[in-house]
């Protein structure tokens, strides 16, 4: 028995000598261990401030139609906290869980990349960033690698970057885990190189995402977080501040995720894309620039050697029933459809998403798909 203490004893000792010694980032993983929607109450974060508030009008329909009995289960099985549709500039339906609510704040997760696109859109069309042509050197001439100088914007956007990024949600010691969890996103970005020619393959890498907010912010000269709020937030008329993951104090956004806010709000983002880049009468995003989310770039492949039909500007598409949808997605569920043919905007929050793909969505993608049209088809 003493010799088993004393074995335990060692082995505990070395865990923790382990835990001491290793990387900030490292023990914060290991402290928190999942990423959770209520994340910002370990982070510090900066506040995107809301302006005038613009209310949703409220359908003469609203919620006169229940979510079918089958549905309903499978959605709270993935333990959904809102689900809300948007049709004619109006709330049709909405319905939350678990003491969440229309004010509820959490975390967007990589539908922020989303965000990121519109304001990068935005930047072009003040000419504050060229084109989406132009190269990245142009701000960033220390970026490393052998292709680094053939980089432009549409790259980085069409996740065809050629970036030595881990994309690795599973591993502690992944670029993605060390984003997350770290204190320096400038270091862990500008340390990686562009190894492959880009324009060519489709890759998911959250790191090119942060590199177009660092650009964002180079080409505006703002913080992410007050260029959000000055382009985009206050103008669509937000009801509630949100908030932004920071790698530190005073930092930088984690712009590859971390854009926390409540469904009503983020369903503006949708209405936004749905509009052609109007809110309320006025153009915030050039109507070029919202028809490119929907228009994909067929000659890049992905790791099967497909023709890369189901992903644009940092937007995904799926073609469900004969209709083309645009939507942003999040690792835990987060999505913001926009459905043009029944003018509709559909957002769901959630702590689970599926983990089985059907050509190229998260499957649970069909049934929040199914459940809305349901509602919007009567």
């Amino acid at each position: 028995m003493k010799k088993i203490l004393s074995v335990l004893t060692i082995i505990l000792s070395i865990l923790l000598l382990f835990f001491l010694f290793s990387p900030s980032y490292l023990r914060m993983a290991i402290i928190h261990q999942y990423v959770g929607i209520d994340d910002h109450n370990i982070f510090l974060t900066r506040t995107v401030k809301a302006g005038e508030y613009i209310p949703w009008k409220i359908s003469e329909n609203y919620n006169k139609t229940a979510i079918d009995k089958s549905d309903i289960k499978r959605i709270e099985a993935y333990q959904s906290i809102a689900f809300l549709i948007i049709q004619n500039d109006s709330i049709r339906h909405e319905e939350y869980w678990d003491s969440y609510n229309d004010s509820s704040l959490t975390n967007a997760f990589s539908a922020t990349k989303s965000i990121i696109s519109l304001l990068i859109g935005i930047a072009i069309d003040e000419g504050k960033i060229k084109s989406i042509d132009q190269k990245i050197s142009d701000f960033f001439p220390e970026i490393k690698g052998k292709y680094s100088g053939e980089v432009s914007i549409k790259n980085l956007l069409t996740m065809s970057s050629g970036l030595n990024w881990d994309e690795s949600y599973a591993s502690p010691f992944s670029k993605t885990t060390q984003a997350y969890y770290g204190s320096n996103l400038e270091k862990l970005i500008f340390d990686l190189e562009i190894i492959e020619k880009p324009g060519q393959k489709f890759k998911y890498l959250s790191g090119t995402t942060q590199l177009l907010a660092f650009i964002l912010q180079k080409a505006c000269g703002k913080t992410v977080s007050e260029y959000a709020s000055e382009k985009l937030w206050k103008p669509i008329g937000a009801e509630h501040d949100a908030l932004w993951y920071l790698d530190r104090a005073n930092g930088m956004e984690k712009a590859y995720c971390c854009f926390t806010s409540n469904a009503r709000d983020l369903a503006k983002i949708g209405q936004l894309v749905l509009d052609s880049g109007r809110f309320n009468g006025k153009q915030i995003v050039s109507e070029n620039y919202i028809s490119l989310l929907s228009q994909t770039d067929t000659f890049l492949t992905d790791d099967k050697n497909q023709a890369v039909d189901y992903y644009s500007l940092h937007w995904w598409i799926i073609n469900y029933n004969g209709m083309k949808i645009t939507y942003a997605r999040g690792i835990l569920g987060q999505y913001i459809f926009v459905i043009p043919k029944k003018n509709a905007v559909v957002v769901r929050l959630g702590h689970k998403r599926d983990d089985n793909y059907k050509n190229h969505h998260p499957e649970d993608v069909y049934l929040y798909l199914d459940a809305a049209l349901k509602i919007l088809n009567q």
